[in-house]
């Protein structure tokens, strides 16, 4: 690929980031301010490197601190409109004044720390009730510009719901309504609003875990993964889409973003899958549904994962643990697709000379993975998880100085702890104000009352509950970020199905995280996949539509285990659970080969509904399903592999007989 062109994907990569990612609509001419914005983020980031080594201090002071200065740098980086950044010079007079208001407003709960404490009890003053409507005002319009709108609109709908509940003409939503002063002060100063669990955790550990991504970018660690994912699956069948399945898988890990890692990872594997003979909304499809996953790859996962940590009140190798199976499903289902899609259009594997050697790439950039390493490694043997974040950054730093391309300065490591801050400005807004509307739930009622609208709606029927629980998920999930999606369903939606169907917390809250996330890739609003049609110059529905055909393990899986949780590692004996990974990844194989239309040879339209029966019947773990759907399966590999088996011998007889 000649330079111009590079450059061109590199534009286009950067506008489509800028169209589908609103985390990256950051000024970036922003004149005699630049000092400003580096000192506070690093500030940020030494003050989580300090916290995360010798100890976090009041878990208040170190949220007003986090989300504080947080703000303050979204009002100097974040123009009030999308697109301002690309023509405002510097950063305009009004958003200087919100900046250091908003900085004001978080560090009152510092400046006046034992006063309110006391005020819980004998009142809060007139002044404070102003900080509070300030600090949830700013907040919220931080949010809508470093996240979004809908965010920001379900939480409004929260905050009018506390205000109004009283009105409503409905004994399942009613409440008596609060005070307009009790919402803001409860909301803004007590441990169950803003400064809730959410912000905590991402205070403690979610922003440690961020700056570990960004330190291992910095390592190239990327296109490391590129080429190592390259080496392992190259060289098969639709080895271009198998190895932009691996990369993502591997990238998705340390960014956490369905559409960052789509255009990052996308700009490089989706012409490649294009030049290969795969269609343009198959490869966007592929890039978008593996970039999706990453959230839900252990080691690191998205930052939901803290937060649902802290909710389940078990350890953070616990949960890796519980996501490790789901994922290693979710990726083969992919993987799967993407070979039947490839037998089916003819596309072979790329040639030996253009695929990097294994153990030379190991053996040359194999340390690049020690940080990874050294991440599981300390998580595993019972570290906390910040002391794990540090020992990350750490052997990152020091992988980073072997090499001269990736050995960094004085001034480029005072970069990369300003980016490490930048990085984070819009999960720590949606934590934040994920926060309201927990804080909302924990006033109002507002779970059980939905709890009884479950169960009410599904008639007692877990099936049923599962599958409005699972709607509610992807509807929020096309407006809100996952962490904030994660947060609202986890306070609203998983108390309903752990109390009333007696069903394992873990399951559940893995059941909530997972339809959370697939609603980057699930249409009308799809913005992950829209973002590979972008590149792919694709039709995005249909991109939309063909992801879902891939990633189907996600919406499949999660309904087997928080039905039978021994997938997620719960009262596990190893006999069963080998049984039960075998009968899912044989049942993962028949369900791809039906939405692709391929297994042994073209499906016909009736075989293909027998290979997704069968495949259904395979992943529920029961005996009695598992035998039944391993006959259809096999059933119809052996009819069609009859049937190709024919045709090639008439055409061998067409061919002689022509000679």
């Amino acid at each position: 690929m000649s330079m111009q062109q590079e450059q061109h994907n590199q534009v286009d990569a950067d506008e489509i980031r800028e169209k589908y990612d609103r985390e990256s609509n950051q000024r970036t001419n922003i004149g005699k301010w630049a000092w400003i914005v580096a000192f506070l983020g690093i500030s940020l980031t030494i003050f989580h490197l300090y916290t995360g080594y010798f100890g976090v201090i009041q878990t208040q002071k170190q949220g007003a601190i986090h989300l504080g200065t947080a703000l303050g740098l979204i009002f100097l980086l974040f123009p009030a409109k999308k697109g301002l950044h690309k023509i405002q010079k510097g950063i305009p007079w009004y958003d200087v004044i919100l900046a250091f208001v908003s900085i004001y407003v978080a560090y009152h709960k510092i400046f006046f720390y034992d006063a309110l404490r006391d005020a819980r009890i004998q009142g809060y003053t007139e002044f404070d009730f102003l900080v509070s409507v300030l600090g949830v005002l700013l907040l919220l319009e931080a949010t809508r510009r470093a996240v979004g709108l809908p965010i920001v609109i379900v939480a409004g709908a929260a905050i009018l719901y506390t205000l109004y509940g009283n009105v409503i003409p409905t004994q399942v939503l009613s409440h008596p309504g609060f005070d307009l002063d009790r919402i803001m002060n409860q909301l803004w100063f007590e441990d169950s609003g803003v400064f809730g669990t959410p912000i905590k955790i991402s205070a403690k550990f979610i922003f440690l875990f961020l700056f570990f991504g960004v330190m291992l970018i910095h390592t190239n660690i990327g296109k490391f993964f590129n080429d190592l994912a390259f080496a392992l699956t190259g060289r098969y069948t639709g080895g271009t889409a198998k190895a932009a399945v691996s990369a993502s898988a591997l990238q998705g890990m340390v960014s956490g973003s369905s559409v960052g890692n789509t255009v990052a990872s996308g700009s490089f594997t989706i012409p490649m899958m294009k030049r290969a003979g795969f269609k343009p909304e198959f490869a966007a499809a592929t890039e978008a549904s593996a970039s999706t996953g990453g959230q839900i790859m252990p080691p690191l996962m998205g930052a939901a994962a803290f937060i649902m940590m802290e909710y389940i009140g078990v350890s953070f190798s616990t949960i890796m643990l519980a996501a490790l199976i789901p994922a290693i499903l979710y990726f083969t289902g992919i993987l799967i697709g993407t070979h039947f899609e490839a037998k089916k259009l003819g596309i072979l594997g790329l040639p030996k000379d253009q695929v990097p050697s294994f153990r030379k790439l190991m053996k040359k950039q194999g340390y690049l993975l020690l940080p990874l390493v050294i991440i599981v490694g300390t998580i595993v043997v019972g570290f906390t998880p910040q002391r794990a974040a540090l020992m990350g950054i750490f052997s990152a730093f020091l992988v980073s100085l072997i090499r001269k391309e990736t050995r960094m300065s004085i001034k480029q490591t005072i970069k990369v702890l300003e980016e490490g801050a930048r990085v984070a400005l819009p999960v720590i807004a949606a934590v934040a104000t994920a926060g309201i509307i927990a804080g909302v739930v924990s006033m109002t009622g507002l779970g059980n009352k939905f709890a009884d609208a479950i169960i009410a709606l599904s008639n007692g029927i877990l099936p049923l509950a599962l599958i409005f629980t699972m709607l509610a998920c992807i509807v929020l999930g096309m407006g809100l970020p996952t962490t904030a999606n994660y947060v609202v369903t986890a306070t609203v939606a998983a108390p309903a199905l752990i109390n009333n169907f007696g069903l394992e917390p873990i399951a559940v809250h893995m059941f909530v995280f997972y339809f959370g996330i697939v609603a980057d890739i699930t249409p009308p609003v799809c913005l992950a996949a829209y973002a590979g049609a972008g590149i792919a110059n694709a039709n995005p529905f249909r991109s939309g539509t063909t992801a879902v055909k891939l990633a189907i393990a996600a919406f499949i899986i999660p309904y087997i285990f928080v039905t039978q949780p021994i997938l997620l590692w719960v009262d596990v004996e190893p006999l069963a659970l080998g049984m039960a990974i075998a009968t899912a990844l044989i049942g993962m194989i028949a369900i791809s080969s039906s939405l692709i239309g391929h297994f042994s040879a073209a499906s016909k339209v009736w075989e293909r509904f027998i290979l997704f029966a069968g495949g259904m019947m395979m992943i529920i773990p029961e005996t009695i399903t598992n035998i039944v759907g391993l006959v259809l399966i096999v059933g119809v590999w052996l009819l069609q592999r009859s049937r190709r088996k024919h045709k090639d011998q008439d055409h061998d007889g067409v061919a002689a007989a022509q000679a």
